[in-house]
């Protein structure tokens, strides 16, 4: 079943939010909550996310009705990148070295900004490159 494209979006813009905070601040925890949301937007799919329940909830319905849908699977995908950075990041921070916890979080917070402002989702794109490849190999 298709989702609102929307909704990756507006989770997008949120996360942009949060690893901004992240790098301002320095906070563990704040990266920790991220990574959390990535976890779940991962496991669950990006509906199931803290953003995806709260675009559902609260945002959606004040907006007109949706006229652009995208299979989940690319956004799943994104979500799981986004949780690879972020798990470097929140080591980093954490463990040290500092600047892995700053470009970890860096990359994860230029690939949410991409999709949050222009709609481009460098996982999602991963993705379709990665299914692209393996059926042509088999």
């Amino acid at each position: 079943m298709d989702i609102d494209a929307r909704g990756p979006r507006f989770g997008a813009a949120v996360t942009t939010a949060v690893l901004a905070a992240v790098l301002v601040t320095g906070s563990a925890w704040l990266l920790a909550w991220q990574t959390l949301a990535f976890l779940l937007g991962t496991a669950g799919g990006v509906g199931r996310s803290p953003y995806g329940l709260l675009f559902r909830r609260v945002v959606r319905p004040r907006l007109g009705p949706s006229t652009g849908f995208e299979a989940p699977e690319p956004p799943r995908f994104a979500q799981a990148v986004g949780l690879l950075f972020a798990g470097f990041g929140l080591v980093g921070y954490t463990l040290g070295p500092d600047w892995l916890g700053l470009a970890a979080t860096g990359a994860a917070l230029a690939a949410a900004f991409l999709n949050a402002a222009f709609g481009y989702c460098l996982g999602c794109e991963l993705y379709l490159l990665i299914r692209r490849v393996t059926v042509r190999a088999e």
